[in-house]
């Protein structure tokens, strides 16, 4: 351990490239420095470590892990402490840490500890079970700005019809300057980062990986278009792989930054609900989407509607109830009060208000393909464009 320097010129030289620390006297340094180390030793939501750091602060509580005199306190009691150290003691690597903070200075990551300007205050909320730190590709000033702000998130399989409702949401609330806050994933989570990068509006994607590491790689792109309109979050250091626990516990990170979670679409077991179960014990409100009663990618949303009390949502302003905030104003919604696109125009002028038409004769009218005239009108008539008798469709209203 004697490798691990905790001077404060040490401190300083190893986080001045990821950090603004020229602010802070030595002490804080140092202390500061300590916390990134702890960060690489925990996994994320050790409460023990949580508690501990508490009690002792964090140079305290590693110079006596290091020497090997950690003993227990107030909040922290033998059992605990003994298993917290078998956890801790494997990963007290000084030449591990060095790696990754190379990595993170490399890539331009900068690193954010509770105090610091751009630290999101509402993470207070998770208690011992708040991140030691946060990692940023990105602006790590748009992460003191959610509030309000929205978590999207769903099925990774989403149909046709969810990815399109993520998509209405979300560019209507990005629109309108609310930030959208989902996991990077692909199916509703990458439709919704899509679609408020497409609007111009701010959105945030957390990593269950390191932030250097995008996951799923097929989405590097995306990700890279996020760090540069919002931010990229995790709160494992550079190097860290995604793992099925970091993922369940990125979850609590999603609904503790938002105002309200969102589900658009998920399955009866669907990770998602983990989110929306997150939401609600942080008293966050919850909203689900509701599908097609026969479709199991939606019957978690069900669930949710049903067993756990989410509020229903049917478009953006469903949301906006749910943040406090009435609905956005007409120069933003447009003049019919829909958030109508110009694919779904199409969808609109391709019916009759008077006879029936099928997806087939409606798809070859507007030009489309009949998936995505099929994902139009699930949500048209959700919100009460449409009706339909079997296969067939009628446009409500009008004069065609």
């Amino acid at each position: 351990m004697t490798a691990l320097d905790l001077t404060s010129a040490a401190a300083r030289v190893a986080l001045s490239r990821i950090a603004d620390v020229a602010r802070l006297d030595d002490g804080a340094v140092v202390e500061r420095y300590a916390g990134v180390v702890w960060n690489s030793l925990t996994e994320p939501g050790d409460g023990v470590a949580g508690r501990l750091l508490a009690d002792l602060g964090a140079v305290e509580a590693l110079e006596r892990l290091a020497a090997g005199r950690l003993a227990p306190t107030e909040s922290v009691g033998p059992k605990e402490l003994d298993d917290g150290r078998r956890r801790w003691m494997p990963r007290l690597v000084p030449g591990a840490l060095a790696h990754a903070l190379e990595i993170a200075a490399v890539m331009g990551v900068q690193h954010i500890a509770p105090g610091d300007p751009a630290w999101p205050a509402q993470l207070a909320d998770l208690g011992d079970n708040a991140p030691l730190a946060l990692w940023v590709r990105g602006d790590p000033s748009t992460l003191a700005s959610l509030t309000p702000s929205a978590a999207i998130v769903g099925a990774r399989a989403a149909t046709s019809y969810g990815d399109h409702v993520a998509m209405e949401l979300a560019a209507d609330l990005a629109g309108s300057g609310i930030p959208v806050v989902s996991g990077a994933a692909y199916g509703i989570d990458g439709a919704a980062h899509r679609a408020a990068l497409a609007v111009g509006g701010v959105t945030v994607a957390l990593l269950a990986g390191g932030v250097d590491r995008p996951y799923p790689s097929g989405h590097r792109d995306l990700i890279s278009r996020i760090a540069g309109a919002g931010a990229v979050v995790s709160e494992v250091p550079c190097g860290s792989t995604p793992t099925k626990w970091r993922f369940l516990a990125r979850n609590r990170l999603i609904a503790a930054l938002t105002d309200a979670t969102i589900v658009v679409e998920a399955g009866w077991r669907s990770g998602s609900l983990n989110t929306a179960g997150h939401a609600a014990a942080l008293g966050r409100a919850v909203g689900a989407v509701p599908g097609p009663v026969t479709s199991g990618a939606s019957a978690g949303c069900h669930r949710l509607l049903r067993e756990f009390g989410a509020e229903c949502v049917t478009s953006a302003s469903d949301v906006r109830e749910l943040l406090s905030l009435g609905n956005a104003p007409e120069t933003a919604r447009g003049g019919d009060d829909r958030p109508a696109t110009d694919d779904r125009a199409r969808v609109r002028d391709a019916l009759s208000s008077r006879g029936w038409r099928d997806v087939d004769d409606v798809a070859r009218r507007s030009g489309m393909s009949p998936q995505d005239v099929e994902a139009h009108l699930g949500i048209m008539l959700l919100e009460a464009e449409v009706v339909r008798d079997g296969g067939a469709w009628r446009r409500v209203g009008g004069a065609a």
